[in-house]
């Protein structure tokens, strides 16, 4: 093949084309294989770091394209998000001091592309998702300039606004994206393995049973927008984030590009294409010059066709071919990973990983008589929530916390596993110890998170979120894997920056109807402490206010609201204050001067999704001070 360049299809004969040309490739690889020409009895070990950029402040350093054009280092690449950045490792051989050899090569490649970032005051941050991220980080101005992310965000957006994202955790999460910058919220830790071709159906399968315990073990993205959601709320976004399927599609049930999938492969991997051009249809072309489709002759055929649209189908586990020193091969790539907390918690994933896929290779053939599909979903889905606390359903029906699980049966077949791949004994105890350590103590990257916040329940959550961050900073280089992280034990550097409305505000409302009686407001107001209460219309439009000092006038007028049956609207205010989330702490208290009745209501998007009151923001101003003395 030669050079090309990818775009949308301009009509319907250029998809029809594009598709041809992906089945041709997918009857190209099954020759192959069919041939016994893919390489085989080689286990290599491949990695994908993507990493966050991130300012002095701990908030994202949209600085991704200049610092790329600053290295002279073609590991790395462009993210979709323009605070992202990627780094590809050279493929190493699963044998001796392989994970030795990754913690160096990942100190060496992260380091590299740290202290460059220093040239635009910027930082690289290992974390699934970046706790200080705000609403407006996810904008389309914040899309890379790669064009290959502008016409995905074509094709995903094409016919629609925005796409709806709602998901339930420890809190609640609603909202619209306009763009799939949101899937940037997302940085992950990518491992590819090889596999022989005659064993990449049971493998594949072996994969999709382990995703569950590895999510658990591995947890580190708990918070988005400053709300606490899933243990790996990667999962969440991700799927929702590309989610380009018809009202009808949706009605269905059918997959999103994202996707778990819905079955076990029965004999090969290459199902999986099978499945993802029956599926999903071909969403990017390239123009092509050259020699157009492989050659029957050619050893080691590309198959771009088939790379393009597989790259446009996110499987938590995918199938991949690829071509390295000539030769053709087929690996499996586990995205279930999130990337961080630190260097030594990433390469002891990769180990359990490796380690599992070889120790359980056995008992593979066997996972469809054993487990329901429907079940491995729900356990992928179970630990993506809970993380290490989840209880999950193993082989032949058992429930068995997820703990318990690694504890007594997966890590000693991933210390197995890799004894027979010929992994130094010292490699095997120290990244597999500390599995142990963290899943015995249950301390991943999203319990430090959740119990620095606990420890911290009286301040601002965004002051939380900053000295989080710069912790992470401080500490992902260093020696001690998260399960040593103490709570109380937190790194105090830059300076903290202003909490946003969004930030400080209270989302746990209670509102009436114009049409309620007043004497709701008033029992509302003495229930639960308020002085405070909106007023929202049928279709959930603010229209109005109710006071407390509102309704002791109302008392001191002999108008008693309690027991006659008067109605909010009769006396709700309208002259109110409406503030946008991002608004920051020093505008918020300008506004607050002027605000009528002490509160500012705070509308994204046409809805009510916050209150801060004057009590608010004094809190907040306070602690702000006695972080900054």
């Amino acid at each position: 093949m030669g050079a090309h360049r990818v775009r949308l299809p301009r009509n319907a004969d250029e998809t029809r084309a594009s598709t041809k040309a992906v089945l041709d490739d997918v009857e190209t690889l099954e020759g192959l294989i069919r041939d016994g020409r893919l390489e085989t009895g080689v286990r290599r070990l491949g990695i994908e770091q993507e990493m966050y950029l991130v300012d002095g402040q701990g908030r994202p350093a949209p600085c991704a394209p200049e610092l790329l054009a600053s290295l002279d280092d073609t590991r790395f690449t462009l993210e979709l998000a323009r605070f992202n950045l990627e780094a590809n490792l050279a493929p190493l051989p699963l044998a001796g001091g392989t994970f030795s050899d990754l913690e160096g090569e990942l100190r060496d490649v992260i380091g590299t592309a740290a202290a460059r970032a220093r040239a635009f005051d910027a930082h690289v941050l290992l974390t699934g998702i970046l706790p200080t991220l705000r609403p407006e980080d996810l904008d389309s101005h914040n899309m890379s300039p790669e064009p290959r992310y502008a016409l995905l965000n074509e094709a995903i957006f094409r016919g629609r606004h925005s796409l709806a994202m709602r998901i339930d955790g420890i809190e609640s999460f609603q909202g619209a994206h306009t763009s799939v910058v949101i899937e940037g919220a997302n940085t992950s830790f990518q491992v590819h393995l090889q596999v022989d071709p005659a064993d990449s159906g049971p493998l594949y399968n072996l994969a999709q049973l382990l995703a569950a315990p590895l999510v658990a073990a591995a947890a580190n993205s708990p918070v988005l927008l400053g709300r606490r959601l899933w243990h790996e709320t990667r999962i969440a976004v991700f799927e929702r984030a590309l989610d380009a399927r018809s009202e009808a599609a949706v009605v269905r049930g059918a997959p999103t590009r994202v996707t778990f999938g819905d079955a076990w492969v029965r004999r090969s991997a290459v199902e999986v294409f099978h499945d993802n051009l029956a599926r999903f249809p071909v969403l990017l072309v390239r123009d092509v010059s050259g020699d157009g489709p492989a050659r029957p002759d050619d050893a080691a055929p590309r198959l771009d066709a088939l790379q393009l649209h597989n790259g446009t189908v996110w499987r938590w586990n995918r199938p991949c071919y690829g071509v390295s020193r000539g030769r053709p091969h087929l690996r499996i790539e586990c995205r279930v990973l999130p990337a961080g907390p630190t260097v030594i918690d990433e390469v002891a994933n990769a180990a359990l990983f490796c380690g599992l896929m070889l120790g359980l290779a056995d008992l593979a053939p066997t996972i469809p008589s054993r487990l329901s599909f429907s079940d491995a979903t729900e356990n992928f889905l179970a630990a993506a929530q809970h993380g290490p606390e989840a209880t999950l359903t193993w082989l032949d029906a058992r429930r068995v916390p997820a703990r318990t699980l690694l504890l007594d049966e997966l890590l000693p077949a991933a210390r197995a596993g890799l004894a027979c791949a010929g992994t130094a004994d010292a490699d095997v105890e120290r990244y597999l110890g500390v599995i142990e350590a963290r899943v015995r103590t249950g301390r991943t990257g999203s319990a430090w998170l959740l119990s620095t916040q606990a420890a911290n329940r009286g301040e601002p959550p965004a002051a939380v979120w900053h000295r989080a961050v710069q912790t992470m900073l401080a500490r992902q280089f260093g020696a001690r894997p998260v399960h040593e992280w103490p709570d109380d034990e937190v790194v105090e550097t830059g300076a903290v920056p202003d909490p946003t409305v969004g930030q400080i505000m209270t989302r746990q409302l209670f509102t009436v109807s114009p049409d309620d009686v007043l004497d709701l407001a008033a029992r509302v107001m003495e229930w639960k402490h308020v002085r405070h209460i909106p007023v929202e219309g049928a279709d959930g439009a603010l229209v109005g206010l109710v006071t407390a000092r509102g309704l002791l006038r109302l008392q001191g007028q002999d108008r008693r609201p309690a027991g006659t049956g008067a109605a909010v609207q009769d006396v709700m205010h309208t002259d109110i204050t409406t503030v946008p989330p991002g608004l920051s702490l020093r505008d918020a208290m300008r506004r607050m001067e002027s605000a009528p009745h002490a509160c500012l209501l705070v509308v994204d998007d046409g809805r009510l999704v916050g209150i801060v009151t004057d009590r608010d923001l004094v809190v907040a101003a306070a602690s702000l001070l006695d972080r900054r003395r």
